[in-house]
């Protein structure tokens, strides 16, 4: 294309382009018009067609600019999302520490005070640096899941922000290159026209980015119940025996386990003669009594070939021969029997050999029962009217154990209204 000055000339005739063919949309000189290749063409003043064609064009980019503006402003709440992820997970994780710091301080609290309270020093910090490295282990667990979440939530937010700041930058590509067309002299205008409109027409207009569902860390999953969960996951570290053997008032032949649940029979032991302490009957008590109620609890046996398993009363004599305020059944011999208040020993037949017995007091109706909880059976039951408080007692001549059965520890939710 020939031009003059700085103005544009018609290639082939160097002739002004005063006209846009409206055919072939481009800028032609009078006599391209007159010529074979635009005949019968309709014909537009160069003024005119790019009047009316910026128009058209600048209609059609109207779209493309709200897009980048809402893209835009999308980026900045994603922008400001990402930000409050970390925030969000800096805040949630002193919280999970701070939780734990009191659970810690609190075991420590009552370490101190058993420790001050109970001779058992020893086992007492066993049991309390097992709670702590519970506690330890599970706040890691818990921060740890933060951390993950935080992670893939960033990663998440940060390829939405990459595929989000590609797309605003095309964008702002054709719509800076178009405002510049829309801004050049009508028949540099004109000449660009169809690469121009082309280049819009082209760019698609994607749907809006949305945050997806969830993006956000889920505190009130980290926060929510926080102290009342850690103790609903302890309950399955920790144990609960519905009885505890009392040490002083074991025979001193007896062995007990360090969490006092259990009873074997070994040498005599050199032990003060506290009036607790039975000597005469190879017994251990439990260390709570019962004056009412009903109350149950489960003793394994096992292959242990000589025990017995009761009940006997608070104000029972501790020595000398009388075994006055006993209730129980023994396995002594290779036969199962029941003993009463010194009386001789009653025959009792069982039909497959005792793993486990259940001992069930229905204190106020003044029964004392016996079963066989695998066997879904009953064994015997003892009738009296109680008058003293009871206390579980059992004792063996083997040095396999008797063991009392941990309880499964449950934890309820109660919802409590105020009226």
């Amino acid at each position: 294309m020939a031009s003059a000055g700085s103005e544009p000339l018609c290639s082939l005739h160097s002739e002004k382009l005063k006209l846009f063919c409206l055919d072939h949309q481009q800028p032609v000189c009078v006599v391209c018009r007159d010529s074979k290749t635009h005949n019968k063409h309709t014909f537009s003043p160069i003024d005119e067609a790019a009047q009316d064609l910026k128009e058209k064009l600048d209609k059609s980019l109207k779209p493309l600019q709200e897009k980048l503006k809402l893209l835009k402003d999308v980026k900045g709440n994603f922008d400001e999302t990402a930000k409050h992820i970390k925030v969000q997970a800096q805040h949630t994780e002193r919280q999970i520490k701070e939780q734990f710091k009191k659970l810690h301080q609190f075991l420590e609290e009552e370490e101190e005070a058993r420790i001050t309270a109970l001779r058992e020093e020893e086992e007492e910090k066993s049991q309390m640096m097992k709670l702590h490295q519970f506690l330890e282990e599970e706040e890691e667990a818990r921060i740890t899941a933060l951390r993950e979440e935080e992670e893939e939530k960033s990663q998440m937010m940060k390829e939405k922000m990459e595929a989000l700041s590609r797309e605003i930058a095309a964008l702002s590509h054709t719509v800076r290159a178009t405002e510049d067309e829309l801004r050049a002299e009508d028949v540099s205008f004109l000449q660009n026209y169809k690469v121009t409109v082309g280049r819009v027409q082209q760019r698609p207009l994607l749907d809006d980015p949305q945050l997806d569902s969830g993006a956000l860390i889920d505190v009130a999953e980290h926060l929510g119940n926080l102290t009342f969960n850690i103790w609903n996951t302890m309950k399955d570290v920790v144990s609960y025996s519905p009885v505890v053997l009392d040490p002083n008032t074991a025979h001193p032949e007896f062995i007990l386990s360090e969490d006092l649940t259990s009873v074997s029979h070994g040498e005599r032991q050199k032990l003060p003669e506290n009036p607790e302490r039975i000597d005469y009957h190879r017994s251990v008590r439990g260390w709570e009594g019962f004056n009412s109620g009903i109350h149950s609890w489960d003793v394994e046996v096992g292959d242990n070939t000589a025990w017995f398993v009761g009940m006997a009363t608070e104000s029972v004599q501790k020595r000398g021969r009388t075994k006055s305020g006993f209730w129980q059944i023994e396995f002594f011999s290779g036969r199962y029997s029941t003993r009463l208040l010194g009386y001789p020993p009653g025959v009792l037949r069982v039909k497959k050999k005792l793993q486990r017995i259940r001992v069930h007091l229905d204190w106020n109706r003044g029964k004392l029962s016996f079963f066989d909880p695998d066997a879904n059976t009953h064994i015997h039951t003892f009738t009296h009217t109680f008058t003293d408080r009871l206390f579980p007692c059992i004792g063996t001549l083997n040095e396999l154990p008797l063991k009392m059965s941990q309880g499964k520890i449950l934890v309820t939710r109660e919802w409590i209204s105020e009226r």
